[in-house]
């Protein structure tokens, strides 16, 4: 008889009472297109959804599931019946393969993770995994880098990236999600003096090229696009080095060669590069706070580039924004109580409008009406509008246009601080990551799934 391992049993059966099933969704709509969310921020990590028929009439979102969860700041990934998500409980690293629409545990991966956050934040993953081909990527905050069996968990390789390549602690431990290019995965792995970036064989794990000498790891993603016929790697990079350095790397994924480095980084000794670049036709544009501002550059058909604008109008601090139609919409500073909500002119980087997104709403236990702002949420666009996700937890369809914003809808999904993880849309479900113990209910932390199927 196999021998049982009694621990990962009990394990996976606690994981399976830590979901608390609501609700089944209703049918999807016939026409509804649907997609699965396989990466960090949708396919291109641009937050962008091509999912249709979403409920718009927020007060009628029905919880249908919600796993408690340890410490993380990442987002789910959904392909089909199966999500993955990552989180920490008791020095161990976990990933949950969930049934995405009743939440019901599919499977269980952990390993030890030592790890200890500097400021005090959470000691959970940063970055969220990748599914590609059968497999499950993960770049964990203490630097392994974890490839496992999307059928039943089973680990493929690991390697340490900070042991390999004698990377320190950052200041927020490892945070940025690896890139799938090809047959590669693509890491900003940040070593002192180089490499800045290293590729993977994603089935072996066997080092394929290295690139960059002089920046260190970022907090910002890196994205792949096409430019003149021709794939391209960004890498937004810098750490936390004296003086402070980093900027925009533009890399042939082919054989790692470098394009140019755009040095763009704060001047402040403890600041990040966390926004992660977006792109629109040949242009990309890079952004952050801490006083730096906004750029957006040109490549050239011979792979330089060209500074078209800087701007102080536009700082985004950890969020992505988002271009549409020759404007540029995201989330502006560092600190919640002064962010807003910036439209971008994209022709010359100037201010359209800046709102803050104030409002009052009476809350079950208190004798007022209690005072909400937008903080430092997250956008992503879909069916035709934006979903938009407060730093505090409420959910909000908003039109954005360069007219101004207009909240259409919103609800209240839980009042806990540090949901900085953006909204996620796969199937005509929304999965929500509650970052924080919610100050009314007193609910712990956990992953969300609410039915926003529509007609």
């Amino acid at each position: 008889m196999r021998q049982i391992n009694v621990t990962r049993f009990l394990v996976i059966w606690l994981s399976c009472l830590s979901v608390a099933f609501a609700i089944s969704p209703k049918k999807l709509p016939e026409n509804a297109k649907t997609e699965n969310v396989l990466d960090f921020l949708g396919k291109g990590r641009q937050s962008v959804s091509t999912e249709t028929h979403l409920l718009k009439d927020l007060s009628q979102l029905n919880l249908i599931w919600e796993f408690e969860k340890g410490e993380s700041y990442t987002s789910p990934v959904i392909k089909e019946e199966k999500l993955i998500y990552a989180h920490s409980k008791d020095d161990r690293l976990m990933v949950e393969c969930l049934n995405s629409v009743t939440g019901k545990s599919i499977w269980h991966y952990e390993h030890a993770l030592a790890y200890r956050d500097s400021y005090g934040y959470g000691n959970g993953p940063r970055g969220s995994a990748i599914i590609d081909e059968g497999r499950v990527y993960l770049h964990d905050v203490a630097g392994t880098l974890l490839c496992l069996s999307l059928e039943d968990g089973k680990k493929i390789w690991s390697i340490n990236t900070n042991e390999k390549y004698d990377v320190p602690q950052a200041f927020f431990g490892v945070t940025s999600t690896p890139l799938m290019e090809g047959d590669l995965i693509i890491v900003n792995v940040g070593s002192p003096g180089g490499p800045c970036v290293v590729a993977f064989d994603k089935l072996t794990s066997k080092e394929v090229w290295k690139a960059g000498q002089q920046w260190q790891a970022s907090y910002a993603s890196p994205v792949a696009a096409t430019f003149h016929g021709k794939r391209r790697v960004l890498v937004y990079a810098g750490g936390k080095t004296r003086p402070p350095v980093g900027g925009l790397m533009c890399i042939n994924p082919e054989n790692g060669e470098i394009d140019f480095e755009f040095p763009w980084r704060s001047e402040t000794f403890e600041s990040v590069n966390a926004s992660t670049p977006i792109v629109f036709g040949n242009k990309i544009y890079i952004s952050a706070t801490y006083e730096t501002g906004g750029c957006l550059l040109e490549i050239q058909s011979d792979f330089s580039y060209k500074k078209l604008w800087e701007s102080q109008d536009l700082n985004c601090h950890w969020n992505t924004p988002i271009h549409q139609n020759g404007y540029i919409y995201g989330v502006h500073g560092r600190h919640p109580r002064t962010a807003s909500l910036v439209c971008l002119d994209a022709t010359v980087g100037k201010k359209v409008w800046e709102d803050r997104i104030l409002w009052s709403e009476k809350i079950p236990g208190y004798d007022r009406e209690v005072n909400f702002r937008l903080q430092l949420g997250s956008l992503l666009k879909v069916d035709g509008n934006y979903l938009c996700l407060s730093e505090m937890g409420h959910l909000m369809w908003m039109r954005l246009n360069p007219a101004g914003v207009e909240v259409l809808s919103r609800k209240r999904l839980f009042t806990a601080k540090q949901t900085w993880c953006a909204p996620v849309v796969s199937n005509g479900l929304l999965y929500v990551s509650q970052n924080e113990k919610d100050r009314i209910s007193g609910a712990m932390p956990r992953l969300k799934c609410y039915d926003i199927r529509g007609k």
